[in-house]
């Protein structure tokens, strides 16, 4: 019997649609690239406009992927890789460029450290993504993801070109936030994941309103949106970790509670 030769060409015929998710996400690396090409010719509102451009296809390729059905393994590799170089690779060389001129080599270190935790979170990702969440448990990401870890990172410019500071002159501190949204990247603090945002059904007139609000503050201050939105994402973060301090130091309450003379001999030195 005549073995199958691995280099033979498969010609089954494949249902365009199915193409259509990794369509999208290379359409989205594509932005990421083009990105990085800007920055290097000083566009740099233009580089920060595709990385945003990147991050909504991102939010678009899995969700067309599973509504047509067209979900495989090589798409979830292909969008991993595009996701980091589009919120990796791009937005560090981005604040780079942007605001790191007079401290060129610790300002590279900390974007090392930003684009290094990128993919390891993205890494980290991979391997977890088809496991099961416990029962009772709201659906949420661990550490900051990848396309939210961009915005933060980008941070710093949107407070600039919305006029407010100019960033550019603070390289040593936009330095050191981009090198901690790195490791906030691959810390272990559950965040917001959209799948687990749920609205009450009378209060759905709201989100259209300010959904229009939205689509108006795009088209005439699109940088301080980016910016209060990003603040607002802080803010949320800050409240996540905040609550795991809290849980973790009742659990050790809890645990002291249980076992008091593993205290006292403690103290005694015993």
């Amino acid at each position: 019997m005549a073995r199958k030769s691995p280099f033979r060409r498969d010609r089954r015929k494949l249902p365009v649609h199915l193409l259509i998710p990794n369509l999208v996400t290379i359409l989205g690396l594509c932005a990421g690239l083009t990105a990085i090409r800007f920055t290097f010719d000083d566009r740099f509102e233009l580089a920060a406009a595709l990385i945003i451009f990147a991050a909504v296809i991102d939010g678009l390729d899995g969700l067309i992927a599973r509504r047509l059905k067209a979900t495989s393994n090589f798409g979830a590799e292909l969008d991993s890789f595009s996701d980091f170089v589009c919120f990796g690779v791009a937005p560090g060389i981005l604040a780079y460029r942007f605001a790191m001129g007079d401290v060129q080599g610790a300002g590279w270190v900390f974007v090392l450290v930003f684009i290094i935790c990128c993919c390891l979170r993205l890494a980290r990702f991979n391997l977890n993504r088809d496991r099961p969440l416990p029962d009772g448990i709201r659906p949420h990401f661990v550490g900051v993801p990848a396309p939210a870890g961009a915005m933060l990172a980008m941070l710093p410019l949107f407070i600039s070109f919305s006029g407010l500071i100019d960033t550019q002159r603070l390289g040593l501190p936009v330095a050191l936030y981009v090198g901690f949204v790195g490791l906030m990247m691959v810390s272990r603090m559950p965040t917001i994941s959209p799948k687990a945002l749920r609205i009450r059904r009378d209060q759905t007139r709201w989100v259209l309103v300010g959904m229009a609000i939205v689509a108006g503050l795009v088209l005439t201050q699109v940088w301080l949106l980016m910016m209060f939105a990003v603040l607002v994402y802080l803010a949320t973060l800050v409240h996540g970790a905040v609550q795991m301090l809290l849980r973790r130091r009742s659990h050790k309450g809890l645990a002291a509670q249980e076992e008091p003379g593993t205290a006292s001999k403690e103290q005694n030195g015993e």
